[in-house]
C-alpha cells in the first residue's frame, strides 16, 4: 500500500534537502506499512484460545458431553469411550485454534491483539535494521539520522549515527517526534514527516553546522516500503 503520492514524496525530499543545507548531517526518511508480520503473536493467541477451550472442557466435561448427546443422539445416553472423549477434546482445540488463526488475518483485529510493548520493540528493531542498511557509517563523519514511521503500529523512531548519538541525547528528539506525530494522527502524513525533518535538521544544524566543502552523501528521497 502506498501512503503518499508523487507530489508528497517530492515535498518530503525537498524538506530533507533544505534541512541538510544548514548542517553536516544526513537525514534518511523511511515510511513503512508495518514493521513485522507478527506470526509468532498470531500463533500464541491461537494456542492460548485453543488451550482455554481444553481447560473449560476439562472443567465441565458432563455439560459438553451432554450437549453433544442432545444434538447428535436426540438426547439418548451414550457410553463415551476414552478415545471418543479425547477425540472431542482434540477436535475442540483444533477448531478454536484454526478459528482464532483465521480471524487474525483481519488486520485490524490482529494489530489490536498485539501488546503495546511488542509493537514498540519490533518497530525499534525495524528502524535499527533500516538504519544499519541505509545510514550507519555511510557518511564521512558518521552523521546520519534515520526518521522511521511505521503506519500499522502507529509508531515512529529516530535513530542517529555514532557521532550524533554521542552529542545529542535521545530526549532531544522528543520535540521532533511530537511535531511529526501531531500531523500524522490527523492523517497529514507528508506534513508530519516534513515537520519531523525540519526539527531534526534544526538540531543537526546546532550541533553539526555545515562546512563549505560538505557534500550530500545520502539520497534525500523518502523511502516507502
Amino acid at each position: 500500500m502506498r501512503y503518499l503520492n508523487d507530489a508528497e514524496h517530492a515535498e518530503v525530499s525537498a524538506a530533507v534537502a533544505a534541512a541538510e543545507a544548514h548542517s553536516a548531517g544526513e537525514i534518511v526518511t523511511v515510511l513503512a506499512e508495518q514493521s513485522d508480520g507478527y506470526s509468532d503473536i498470531q500463533l500464541a493467541w491461537s494456542v492460548l484460545v485453543g488451550t482455554m477451550a481444553l481447560a473449560v472442557y476439562a472443567a465441565f466435561p458432563d455439560f459438553y458431553l451432554g450437549l453433544i448427546e442432545r444434538i447428535f443422539t436426540s438426547g439418548w445416553n451414550h457410553e463415551w469411550t476414552t478415545r471418543e472423549v479425547l477425540s472431542l477434546a482434540l477436535t475442540g482445540f483444533l477448531l478454536k485454534f484454526l478459528g482464532t488463526w483465521a480471524l487474525q488475518f483481519w488486520r485490524p483485529l490482529k494489530f489490536f491483539l498485539i501488546p503495546g510493548p511488542v509493537k514498540r520493540a519490533r518497530v525499534r528493531d525495524a528502524a535499527v535494521r533500516h538504519f544499519k542498511v541505509g545510514a550507519e557509517r555511510r557518511t564521512h563523519g558518521r552523521t546520519g539520522v534515520l526518521i522511521y514511521l511505521s503506519m500499522r503500529e502507529h509508531r515512529a523512531e529516530i535513530v542517529a549515527d555514532e557521532a550524533i548519538a554521542s552529542e545529542v541525547s535521545a530526549e532531544v528528539w522528543g520535540e521532533a517526534m511530537a511535531d511529526m506525530l501531531k500531523d500524522i494522527r490527523q492523517g497529514r502524513i507528508a506534513d508530519g514527516l516534513v515537520a519531523g525533518v525540519r526539527d531534526v535538521g534544526a538540531v543537526l544544524a546546532e550541533h553539526f553546522p555545515r562546512a563549505e566543502d560538505d557534500q550530500n552523501e545520502l539520497p534525500d528521497r523518502l523511502i516507502e516500503v
